[in-house]
């Protein structure tokens, strides 16, 4: 109430006020916000980047589960999966930027040689490819954390319903489709709305690696929000603000819906 409600409700009000003099406003700020160029380029990059990652990282996750669950040692070895959780995001910042450096090297190597010009090594630096390194920065960060829910909701699964299963002729893959995941909709769920909500926090990697202003396809709601607040735009800020937390409310309204539906049939 007092850290979280209060706060944002706070925003609301300054959403229909100027940033100075606090005048009234109406709609005026979601119109300029939603006429803004830039925040259309954040938006869409920000969906664009969560329905990317979202089924990459839910998938992969399950696969590995999948395979580790049979390992008789994967309960000694399931806090390794958490490593990346906790390194520090300047420390990951600064891997990435050796191979980067690395790749730089070698893309020298190739203008000395006269087989990549100037202008080329520029536009390969500066090419979609920027936002495929977000891609992957982030399911390499969230993907062990994902593997042990996956592993936490396969092991809750009673042996005596696999075993029963392969008595009566069912195969490893059945066992998985017809047996197994069929009790992992819980996990699934909970792994959803956390990497949704996990995939609005790569701003710190992205600003660390890029600056304020990066490569417009990696360009995130989060880029656009700093550098309102460096300007001190925040009549702006608090409208996009409402109009961001709105929609996240009702995605996750729309997740435990279609969760409530699949738990009452």
């Amino acid at each position: 109430m007092v850290f979280v409600l209060l706060p944002f409700l706070d925003v609301v009000r300054r959403s229909f006020l100027t940033a100075v003099t606090e005048e009234w406003t109406g709609l005026r700020n979601y119109g300029i916000v939603w006429g803004n160029q830039a925040f259309r380029l954040a938006v869409k990059n920000t969906v664009r980047f969560t329905l990317v990652c979202l089924p990459l990282l839910i998938g992969v996750g399950l696969f590995l589960s999948v395979q580790l669950s049979r390992l008789k040692e994967i309960q000694f070895i399931k806090s390794l999966f958490l490593f990346p959780l906790a390194m520090p995001a300047a420390t990951v910042v600064l891997i990435w930027k050796m191979l980067f450096s690395r790749q730089g090297f070698l893309n020298a190597g190739l203008t000395g040689l006269g087989l990549l010009s100037e202008e080329q090594l520029i536009d390969y630096m500066g090419t979609e490819a920027a936002f495929w390194v977000l891609v992957f920065s982030y399911i390499w960060k969230n993907l062990g954390y994902t593997m042990v829910l996956w592993l936490a909701g396969i092991f809750s699964v009673s042996s005596d319903l696999t075993e029963a299963a392969m008595v009566d002729g069912a195969g490893r893959r059945q066992c998985f489709w017809h047996v197994i995941f069929p009790n992992l909709k819980g996990s699934l769920y909970t792994i959803t709305v956390l990497s949704f909500l996990n995939s609005f926090k790569v701003f710190r990697e992205a600003y660390l690696v890029a600056g304020s202003y990066p490569h417009e396809s990696m360009y995130l709601l989060q880029h656009l929000f700093n550098n309102w607040f460096v300007n001190l735009e925040l009549d702006k800020m608090a409208a996009a603000a409402v109009c961001v937390g709105m929609v996240l409310f009702a995605v996750i309204l729309v997740l435990q819906k279609l969760w409530d539906r699949e738990e009452r049939r």
